[in-house]
């Protein structure tokens, strides 16, 4: 069992880390903005983090379970958004609009 003083500071770090992702949902969700986001660099980050995720949930971390759960709703939020801006840009290009 890890100490729980030590599962705090990787409760604070995980916190900071998805922290970090809001300015970029903001970019992609509030302003519309999706260039030089590279969807197979999220989807290989998704990947890392689900990897991470399994990987506390087999030594019971739940600073690392929390952490990579929000870290994926945050990329999934930004993968998301990201498609629909570049399907919208597809099908207006497609129409002229």
């Amino acid at each position: 069992m890890i100490p729980a003083w030590i599962e705090g500071v990787g409760v604070i770090a995980g916190f900071l880390g998805v922290i970090a992702w809001f300015p970029q949902i903001m970019k992609v969700w509030s302003e519309g903005e999706h260039e030089g986001i590279s969807i197979p660099t999220f989807t290989l980050v998704s990947t890392s983090l689900v990897l991470w995720l399994a990987y506390g949930v087999l030594i019971e971390s739940i600073a690392i379970i929390l952490a990579n759960i929000a870290a994926l709703g945050c990329i999934i939020t930004i993968i998301i958004g990201v498609l629909k801006l570049r399907r919208r840009e597809g099908n207006g290009a497609n129409t002229g609009s």
